[in-house]
């Protein structure tokens, strides 16, 4: 059978062979991998030569091209344009490559020779880069199980495999509850005060499902927010709710409990086959903040004013509840609805009023401009071209260039779908670096949304939190785009989990900059552009919501750290573990956390977050700093400051301490404040 994977890659720019790719391809291709990225580490790890950087760090850094490329492929497929036939595939290689993985940081004799490295007279002579490099290497052999006990390795890496078995099941489960679920709309007044683009997103959804005819709300964040937000029906409302909350957590096929229950066992095994106390413990060791107590004390710095202000924001919708004539107490399904009312009546602002003046292509656009203005890029959008053909029509491809050099492609898949699952990240199909075999790689980064798609021939207009979201995610693709180091396990998105949002929090702020607006913020009917009493507005209302937002979010990265901080697990009930520890932390009734754990894919589905929810407002801390670093410099688009941001921040990956770099462009450590008050925490005078 001919293996598109195995063969040489000849699209344009080396691009993954998407259109050939078939689901059976992928186990094949990473039985070859692993064979090959074995042989080569075995060469490594046999040199008769002395152990130096060049023949064993540089190298290892080097070895597994194949692996590390059709693992992105793969991993990508699986998120962003799935089928049963793939998800089939990803169980059963999920463990394979969680096991390969851990086999190759388990190599003794390599280790050996890093370790021999590392502790020589070599490592002082190193440029900064190559020590770097060096340092992380050797700590990514330590934390993946290369001085665990002999007698222990087996065991350690069968946990590997088994909570990449687990991690994927949750996974799927999460998106099969997203995507099966079905709130019908059979009548006119099961619609009522829904607005036509939510309509129009509701009727393609339901012809997704084979009924052309009907209204569908799914439990994708992009379809059931805007009906909790909308609809006038308070019983629907909370249907959608209950199902929104509970995805996971019922009895069936895709329940997450006991999954769960057995990844926190696991975690917790593996914590202390490295001597750790708890996992939380373990994972903290390799962030900026070093421990759960230091990530602890921020999300409690922000969580009682967070209350205090969600107490003045549910004020103001009680009002409007009862000048709506609700007489029942404000409960979590009402709140997006009476806050959209209160947008609209004390703040004057209407969705339907500002979406027309942000259509999709002109929002890309704008952050392509900024982009543009404070780095030096510009984008040069690829189509029809012969031989390029990516995984699903609604994907776009860009050319990105930097000083007249072709600096990185850049995907845009922007559209939900049921093949995708929720939410919006970013990712690399490959990953920038000077150290390859196959020379200098030029980075390959995808943005994936879940923006609701407009009919055919019709605008694609999205709210103003969609373009937040939109930036947000170019921010992340930024930093993959810039990315301008020698090696690749230093290169773009490499770095500390709590700095990794910095780039991605960091690029919103330039969505409300008023020449910016002024530019692209225009009606999609007239071409006119934003009126400054709608921004002015936009501004105002922007802090109102951030009590409840705040609330949701830091209640969820309390939850997180709490159950990851546990030691004993047997007999864990996590449903009631969660619902304990709200009322301990004191969660107002009127909110709910940002996610439920048995839906929670940041803590469950790996554990890139997992004890780490609490990243984004660490890097919220950094980032509203950072930007005021444009405000005292008088100016957004301050060149000097640009470039700052772009050596230390933006280029930079992992090849600087995370810490020195932030030092290095604001000349200081990031204080508190400035989130606080960004965010409407404290009150500003």
């Amino acid at each position: 059978m001919h293996n598109p994977l195995l063969a040489t890659w000849n699209a344009p720019y080396g691009l993954p062979p998407f259109a050939e790719t078939r689901p059976e391809h992928f186990g094949p291709a990473f039985a070859a991998a692993f064979a090959e990225h074995h042989a080569e580490l075995d060469a490594i790890a046999g040199n008769p030569e002395p152990a130096t950087f060049a023949n064993t760090i540089a190298a290892f850094d080097r070895a597994g091209w194949k692996f590390v490329r059709f693992g992105e492929m793969f991993w990508n497929l699986s998120a962003a344009h799935t089928s049963p036939a793939l998800e089939a595939v990803e169980r059963e290689l999920a463990p394979k490559i969680a096991m390969h993985q851990s086999a190759v940081y388990m190599h003794q004799t390599l280790f050996s020779r890093i370790d021999t490295v590392v502790n020589s007279a070599e490592m002082q002579l190193l440029a900064d880069e190559d020590r770097r490099l060096a340092e992380r290497v050797h700590l990514d052999f330590v934390r993946q199980g290369a001085r665990i006990a002999a007698d222990q390795r087996e065991r350690y890496a069968a946990i590997v495999g088994q909570l990449a078995t687990l991690c994927t099941q949750f996974s799927q489960n999460v998106l099969k509850d997203e995507t099966d679920w079905v709130l019908w709309l059979e009548d006119e007044a099961s619609r009522a005060g829904l607005p036509a683009d939510v309509l129009n997103s509701a009727r393609a959804a339901a012809a997704e499902r084979g009924r052309a005819d009907g209204c569908a709300i799914t439990l994708s964040r992009s379809s059931v927010v805007p009906f909790l937000t909308f609809s006038t029906r308070r019983d629907l409302r909370k249907v959608a709710f209950d199902a929104w909350v509970s995805r996971g957590a019922h009895d069936g096929p895709s329940d997450n409990r006991q999954i769960i229950v057995d990844i926190l066992k696991l975690r917790q095994e593996q914590a202390e086959l490295h001597g750790y106390r708890t996992f939380a413990d373990f994972q903290l060791v390799d962030r900026m903040a070093k421990t759960p107590e230091a990530a602890r004390a921020l999300m409690l710095q922000a969580w009682e004013p967070a209350k205090a202000t969600l107490v003045r924001e549910a004020a103001l919708l009680n009002a409007s509840r009862i000048a709506h004539g609700q007489t029942e107490a404000l409960e979590p399904w009402d709140w997006r609805f009476y806050e959209e009312k209160v947008r609209q009546s004390h703040f004057e602002l209407d969705d339907a009023v500002v979406k027309p003046y942000f259509e999709l292509d002109r929002m890309i656009a704008a952050m392509f401009g900024v982009a543009g203005r404070l780095f030096g890029l510009s984008f040069k959008e690829v189509t029809q071209a012969p031989g390029i053909k990516l995984y699903h029509p609604d994907a776009r491809l860009f050319e990105v260039h930097r000083e007249g050099k072709l600096k990185a492609l850049f995907i845009s898949d922007n559209f939900a779908r049921s093949s995708k699952r929720g939410g919006a990240w970013m990712s690399s199909y490959r990953v920038q670096g000077r150290n390859s075999v196959h020379g200098e790689v030029v980075p390959i980064v995808g943005n994936h949304n879940n923006f609701a798609k407009a009919p055919a021939g019709q605008p694609n207009l999205i709210s103003f939190d969609d373009v937040r979201t939109l930036f947000h995610e170019f921010g992340h693709g930024l930093h993959g785009m810039l990315s301008d180091v020698r090696y690749e396990r230093l290169a773009g998105t490499n770095v500390y989990q709590d700095y990794v949002e910095l780039p991605s929090q960091l690029f919103e702020h330039w969505a409300l900059q008023p020449e910016v607006l002024a530019e692209f913020a225009r009606r999609f009917d007239t071409g006119e552009t934003i009126p400054e009493a709608l921004v002015k507005r936009i501004r105002a209302a922007a802090k109102f919501g951030n009590g409840f937002e705040s609330v949701q979010y830091v209640s969820s990265t309390l939850t997180d750290l709490a159950v990851h901080s546990r030691s004993n697990f047997d007999g864990f009930d996590v449903m009631a573990f969660e619902q304990e520890e709200l009322a301990r932390i004191g969660m107002p009734r009127e909110a709910h956390p940002m996610h439920r754990f048995t839906g929670f894919r940041h803590l469950f589905s790996d554990a890139a977050y997992a004890a780490g929810y609490y990243v984004y407002m660490w890097a919220a801390v950094l980032d509203n700093d950072a930007f005021e670093a444009f405000e005292e410099a008088g100016n957004a688009f301050d060149a000097p400051t640009a470039k700052r941001l772009h050596d230390y921040i933006y280029s930079a990956g992992s090849s600087i301490e995370s810490a020195d770099a932030y030092r290095a462009f604001r000349g200081r450590d990031a204080k508190v404040e400035a989130m606080l008050r960004k965010r409407g925490l404290v009150e500003t005078v």
